[in-house]
């Protein structure tokens, strides 16, 4: 329906859930949905008191891709449009200090999966399908697809994931390391959240240091990345989470961290 959000926020405590809300298109991608996303990730970004993200997608499906129908009259300007706008989110997502979730179900495909592979966790319903999909179309992949895929599989394996444009099940890609748990469907929704209120809980400042300090080892030279290690856990030394878990570990206790 035109008056329906083509995405929906909920917020519980320190939990932000966004959940795409395209049902009747597989919660495929148009620039509607993707300006609410960025939206959405410009307000996660600016509130501190944000400490865990989860991504879901309403319906049958996380989501089957990038709606083809609403690029159909001209293709390169629309992609560009798209894809710009959700670059800019994704830059938002990477930067975040709070951990981001994806809970997928039904399709994963194209820039579905794409944007799954740039969260930290993934977990899967059984039966999810994955498919990167982009080569099927004759195009290559979006949305930070070939950044993150060989990162968490490999090069060998990254191209032939994304040059055979096959499908894979929730085993297949769990095996391949493209997502972190397979859960029956009836619990995902509870995993999911469990995971997240687990991980509200901690240390959130390091958990930024810590995703980012991954993320651009690869980039790195051994001794930049140790010099950047040093900087992180000098920097954390500072924050009031390191002096709690300090004083935790001394009184035997566990760590009630606040996030700062």
């Amino acid at each position: 329906m035109p008056d329906t959000p083509p995405l929906l926020i909920h917020r519980h405590g320190s939990i932000v859930t966004l959940e795409f809300n395209r049902p009747q298109a597989l919660n495929a991608l148009d620039l509607a949905l993707a300006q609410a996303f960025l939206a959405a990730m410009r307000g996660i970004a600016a509130d501190d008191s944000v400490r865990a993200v989860l991504l879901k997608g309403a319906g049958r499906a996380f989501m089957a891709g990038g709606d083809l129908a609403s690029m159909r009259d001209d293709v390169e300007q629309a992609a560009r449009e798209l894809i710009s706008t959700m670059n800019q989110a994704l830059a938002l997502l990477h930067a975040l200090d709070a951990p981001v979730i994806a809970q997928v179900h039904g399709a994963v495909a194209g820039g579905g999966l794409s944007l799954a592979l740039m969260c930290d966790f993934v977990l899967a319903a059984e039966g999810t399908k994955f498919n990167m999909a982009y080569i099927n179309l004759g195009t290559n992949s979006d949305l930070g697809g070939s950044w993150a895929l060989p990162r968490l599989v490999g090069l060998r394996r990254a191209l032939e994931i994304s040059m055979l444009g096959e499908s894979y099940d929730a085993q297949q890609a769990l095996q391949m390391g493209l997502i972190n748990r397979v859960v029956p469907a009836q619990e995902l929704d509870a995993t999911c959240t469990a995971l997240a209120t687990r991980l509200a809980a901690g240390p959130t400042r390091a958990y930024g240091r810590m995703r980012r300090l991954m993320r651009q080892s690869f980039d790195r030279s051994l001794p930049e990345q140790l010099q950047a290690e040093l900087d992180g856990f000098a920097a954390s030394a500072r924050t009031a989470d390191m002096q709690e878990g300090i004083a935790a570990f001394f009184g035997k206790r566990k760590a009630e961290f606040q996030g700062r």
